[in-house]
């Protein structure tokens, strides 16, 4: 069971809020084992859209696996909030330092800046307010006009609807793709959204695209990314040759299916590995045969994770 823990700061927005919140909750209803804990300075907490919440002023225990996500507020104009105590500040702090994950959505990213754990780290926020926070934390590496970004457990996101692009992508490094994307069917949302070539989902960042043939095939990847496949298997699946398949593929891909299921590893094998699991465990808990493969995807394209590279028994 992991605990998620929502920070609740005067004047957030309340999509903010909802939109993770959601994301979450439905991941629960489908046994992936989320329990979602509201936590602020004071019990009433008023919101930017005038709908008053209520939260308790004590905060749970948490363990390196839990998460801990500031929704974003009224950074601007009349009735502007971002109240925040250092007491709330510390607790932020001290579960970063144990290991376990923070999150931001759009101006919650101030409340990691004032914690600390922005400098030197590339984070985002939401375009109206992106200059003020590089002004206010000179040491933090802004990466503007991004849906959401991920350096060392901080993950920042622009705000609104992007918090719920960050939160699949939570969802998909823990339990894999197809979780995620069976999260974001029952929500009804666009899970292939692509915010930019900086978004840490290979999911999201290679689902924006009209092939229903190529679709189905990531739809298998992505539930089977820890197996031997072969591309006969898939492009059966696909319905078209492999010929076919993997002239669709590289045109909406840019990619091989080899390659996709290499990032999909890779982004799995990196959340394993910063949750304290070792280069070898990872390695074979996302189906590599030993660590060597990992060791290679992992240096040779820093950004992408996993580019193109043999392998036996995976799709080509």
């Amino acid at each position: 069971m992991t605990r998620v823990v929502f920070l609740l700061v005067p004047q957030l927005h309340i999509l903010d809020l909802a939109g993770p919140a959601q994301v979450f909750s439905t991941a629960d209803d489908f046994g992936y084992g989320y329990e979602m804990g509201y936590v602020a300075e004071q019990e009433d907490v008023p919101t930017a859209q005038g709908l008053p919440l209520r939260a308790r002023t004590d905060w749970p225990r948490l363990e390196p696996d839990d998460l801990v996500i500031v929704p974003g507020w009224r950074a601007q104009g009349p009735g502007a909030g971002g109240r925040i105590g250092e007491a709330s500040l510390q607790r932020i702090r001290e579960h970063h330092a144990g290991g376990g994950t923070v999150a931001s959505v759009c101006a919650g990213a101030e409340a990691l800046g004032r914690a600390g754990l922005l400098d030197g780290r590339r984070c985002t926020t939401h375009h109206e307010v992106q200059d003020e926070l590089a002004r206010r934390f000179p040491r933090a590496r802004l990466v503007p006009d991004v849906l959401y970004v991920v350096d060392d457990r901080v993950v920042t996101s622009a705000g609104i609807a992007s918090g719920i692009d960050m939160t699949l992508h939570l969802v998909a490094v823990r339990h894999g793709p197809a979780a995620a994307g069976r999260v974001a069917r029952s929500m009804v949302v666009y899970a292939r959204r692509n915010g930019d070539e900086q978004q840490a989902s290979a999911m999201l960042r290679h689902r924006a695209h009209l092939s229903d043939s190529v679709h189905r095939v990531q739809d298998l990847i992505d539930a089977r990314f820890g197996d031997s496949l072969h591309l006969a298997d898939l492009a059966a699946a696909s319905g078209v040759s492999e010929r076919t398949l993997t002239r669709r593929f590289g045109e909406v891909t840019g990619m091989t299916p080899l390659r996709y299921q290499q990032l999909l590893r890779v982004e799995r094998a990196e959340h394993l590995i910063g949750q304290g699991t070792t280069v070898e465990s990872a390695a074979r808990a996302v189906g590599f045969q030993d660590a060597r493969m990992l060791r290679r995807l992992r240096a040779r394209d820093a950004p992408e994770s996993a580019p193109a590279g043999p392998a036996p028994r995976t799709p080509r």
